[in-house]
C-alpha cells in the first residue's frame, strides 16, 4: 500500500518516453528524401545517360519531396538490389522503399514494414524467345525449361509454386540483380524469364531483338506494388501514402499540371479544399505539411494519370494500357479515400 501511495505521488512525466524525432522531422532537417529504388527497371525507376532518374516509382518519391519542400528534386535516389532493399529501409539508410515491391503479409509483419497505397497493380508472368521456342504459346508448355528468376523476390516463390501445382519440372537459374537476368536471358542461358509483367515489358525493350520475345498470357500471381516504410512512424506513413492518394484524387477531379493554378481560383468547392484554398483547412497541417501540399504535387509531378501515361503508358516506350490501374470510375482499382 505504501508503495502504491509512493507511485501515485510521482509525476506521470517521470514515466514518459524520451521524445525522438520522426522521419518527417529528420527529412525536413536534412532537406531531402532518401528513396530506395531498383538498379534499373524502365518505366518504374531507371537513370538515363546523364544519371537523371525517371519512372513511376521515382515520381512517387518526387511527389513526397514536392509536398514537403515544394521541390521535386529534393530527393536522393539509392539504387538497391532485391537482396539489399529490405535491410536498407529497416536500417534507416533510406526513408522510402519505392522498388516494385509487392505488399505481402510476411513483409507487412515479419520484416517490420508498413504498406498501404498501391501505385501499380501487377501480376507475375513469363517471357520467351519465340524464335527459340516457336511452338510454345502457354506457360503450361514450359515443363523442363530453364527459368531465369531473381533471388529474394516473390517471383522466386511463385514460380516454384506454379510448376509444382501443375506437375511440371523446371531448372531455376537464379540471379541477384535484374540486369543479370536480362543479360543471361538475352545470351540464351535460360529459356524463360519470369518477373512481374510490367517488368517483362521493360526488359523486352532492352534486348538485342525485342520483336522476337513474347509475353505469355498466363498471370500466375497478384503483385500489388507500392511504397514501404518502417513500422512505428505513423506520421511518415501517412505522408507517403497520401502523396499517392493526392495524385489519384487530382486525376478524379480533373486537376492537371496545366490547370492547377486556375483550379485554385475557379475550381469547385471540393477542388479548392483539396488544393488548400478552403479557409481553416487542416488537411495539410494534420500531415505536418503546408496547406497547398496537393497543389505542389500536381504542379511539379502531375496527377496519377499524367504520371502513368508519361512513365508507362502511351507517352512512354512501354505503351502499357491502364487496365486494372485505371481509376475506379473507369472500371479499374485505383481508388483514393476522401481528402476531407
Amino acid at each position: 500500500m505504501k508503495l502504491l501511495k509512493l507511485l501515485l505521488t510521482i509525476p506521470l512525466t517521470a514515466f514518459a518516453m524520451p521524445v525522438v524525432a520522426g522521419t518527417l522531422e529528420n527529412v525536413k532537417a536534412a532537406g531531402f528524401v532518401k528513396c530506395g529504388v531498383s538498379t534499373g527497371v524502365p518505366g518504374f525507376s531507371a537513370p538515363d545517360e546523364k544519371g537523371e532518374w525517371s519512372g513511376l516509382d521515382v515520381d512517387l518519391c518526387r511527389a513526397v519531396a514536392a509536398a514537403i519542400f515544394d521541390d521535386p528534386k529534393a530527393v536522393k535516389f539509392a539504387p538497391l538490389s532485391a537482396k539489399e532493399r529490405f535491410t536498407a529501409i529497416q536500417s534507416g539508410e533510406v526513408d522510402i522503399l519505392q522498388y516494385n515491391t509487392t505488399w505481402s503479409l510476411g513483409r507487412d509483419t515479419a520484416l517490420g514494414l508498413n504498406f498501404r497505397a498501391v501505385n501499380y497493380y501487377d501480376g507475375q508472368g513469363f517471357m520467351i524467345n519465340s524464335r527459340k521456342l516457336p511452338a510454345v504459346k502457354s506457360a503450361r508448355q514450359l515443363t523442363g525449361a530453364s527459368v531465369c528468376v531473381q533471388t529474394g523476390t516473390t517471383s522466386e516463390l511463385n514460380v516454384a509454386d506454379y510448376f509444382k501445382a501443375n506437375g511440371m519440372e523446371y531448372n531455376p537459374v537464379v540471379f541477384e540483380k535484374l540486369e543479370e537476368i536480362r543479360s543471361a536471358y538475352d545470351a540464351g542461358r535460360c529459356d524463360v524469364v519470369t518477373i512481374d509483367q510490367s517488368a517483362l515489358y521493360s526488359v523486352r525493350l532492352t534486348l538485342a531483338n525485342p520483336a522476337e520475345h513474347i509475353v505469355l498470357p498466363e498471370v500466375i500471381s497478384k503483385e500489388p506494388l507500392g511504397s514501404a516504410v518502417r513500422q512505428g512512424d505513423d506520421k511518415w506513413f501517412d505522408v507517403v501514402n497520401w502523396a499517392h492518394y493526392a495524385m489519384v484524387t487530382a486525376e478524379e477531379l480533373g486537376i492537371t499540371q496545366a490547370n492547377v493554378g486556375d483550379m485554385k481560383v475557379n475550381g469547385s468547392p471540393e477542388v479548392k479544399r483539396v488544393l488548400g484554398q478552403e479557409a481553416g483547412s487542416q488537411l495539410g497541417a494534420d500531415l505536418g505539411l503546408d496547406r497547398d501540399w496537393v497543389a505542389r504535387i500536381v504542379s511539379h509531378v502531375g496527377n496519377y494519370g499524367e504520371v502513368f501515361e508519361r512513365d508507362l503508358g502511351a507517352g512512354s516506350p512501354l505503351k502499357i494500357a491502364r487496365g486494372i490501374n485505371a481509376l475506379w470510375v473507369n472500371g479499374g482499382l485505383q481508388y483514393a479515400p476522401p481528402l476531407r
